[in-house]
């Protein structure tokens, strides 16, 4: 499956034209699009220095949270995040880097500890709207470690790889640790004096 798909998203990338390319349309370059490859999509684009990207794609995953918190089927992206269009030239490294994504991971991932992947799975929809949240967020390189989180995950899911998932989780507390330490700093250093010279 991944290696069609890998295969998929690169002729997909080279047959784009120079026209804007809505999300909805890479969503539909994967196929039958399960919940690892919709966060596989909506949250390795993440890592490039896309205008825009990291607060539309963190909307669509918290709204992606919601609806498995919810119990809905979440076989398609949410329709607020689909018609979101990104210039052609930044659609096609999108998918070169999802296709070069899943070309590597075929070579490591297979299914193993699958009882973390086939197990009760309630903590997906907070983890992944923590991690949506986080990219959303307008931090220095905060897309990274959150968005590698999601990718994680998502491999997890369609390989039933549960190392990736125990990989995911712990590139999810690198991305908290980093947030919240970028928020003592900036409280430490900027806040914290002004509200006193305020107060003064």
């Amino acid at each position: 499956m991944t290696d069609t798909l890998h295969h998929r998203l690169r002729a997909a990338a080279d047959a784009l034209t120079g026209e804007p390319v809505a999300l909805s349309h890479l969503a539909d370059v994967h196929g039958s699009a399960a919940r690892g490859t919709l966060l596989v999509l909506l949250s390795a684009p993440c890592v490039l220095p896309v205008p825009g990207v990291g607060n539309v794609l963190g909307i669509g995953l918290l709204l992606l949270a919601l609806a498995m918190w919810r119990g809905q089927a979440c076989h398609e992206l949410p329709g607020r995040v689909a018609g979101w269009q990104m210039p052609a030239h930044w659609a096609q490294r999108v998918l070169g880097l999802l296709a070069r994504f899943y070309s590597l991971a075929s070579r490591w991932s297979r299914e193993r500890l699958p009882h973390l992947v086939d197990g009760p799975q309630g903590w997906i929809a907070p983890k992944v709207g923590l991690m949506g949240a986080l990219i959303f967020l307008p931090i220095p390189f905060g897309n990274v470690l959150p968005a590698l989180a999601l990718s994680l995950l998502g491999l997890g899911l369609v390989f039933r790889d549960g190392l990736a998932v125990l990989l995911a989780m712990l590139a999810g507390g690198a991305a908290v640790a980093y947030t919240t330490t970028l928020g003592v700093l900036a409280w430490h250093w900027g806040l914290a004096p002004l509200l006193q010279w305020l107060q003064l």
